[in-house]
């Protein structure tokens, strides 16, 4: 089996939040959906389970923090280009989130912008450049300066 990231979110408004993670790109998994719970590809190895506040007690005693008030992860999600990023963050303010709720990241080499979902769970998305990928950021700066 191809190994996979499954990333569990509580959310408040299970309806709300499939409607929102499907405006953004993001496939709902019927075979792994229910009324406590939604399956949203995003791609092969993916995928976002949004859990209702019951379900995901069901799952940890942990009490389940105010993303609007704390942060415990950031999500990143990486694209193929800055424009890319923006259209994206299109996406997320057509469809009701909070659009760059920490400053843009801009270093030539690496650009990314965040968004907070219906719950206020923290994303970043981001490009960067191949090169600086492979060679690491200081070896690129170097060639390139």
């Amino acid at each position: 089996m191809t190994q996979m990231i499954f990333v569990n979110l509580p959310v408040a408004d299970l309806d709300a939040s499939k409607a929102f993670y499907s405006a953004i790109g993001f496939t709902n998994e019927p075979k792994f959906t229910d009324e406590a719970a939604a399956a949203m590809q995003l791609s092969d190895t993916i995928c976002v389970m949004l859990l209702t506040h019951d379900k995901w007690k069901s799952f940890t005693t942990k009490a389940i923090p105010d993303a609007r008030q704390s942060a415990q992860v950031m999500l990143c999600l990486s694209r193929d280009s800055r424009e890319h990023v923006d259209a994206t963050l299109a996406d997320v303010a057509a469809a009701g989130g909070n659009v760059d709720c920490d400053p843009p990241q801009d270093y030539g080499f690496m650009y990314g912008r965040s968004f907070e979902d219906p719950d206020g769970h923290n994303w970043e998305v981001m490009w960067m450049d191949q090169a600086a990928v492979e060679q690491g950021p200081e070896a690129f700066a170097a060639a390139t300066a």
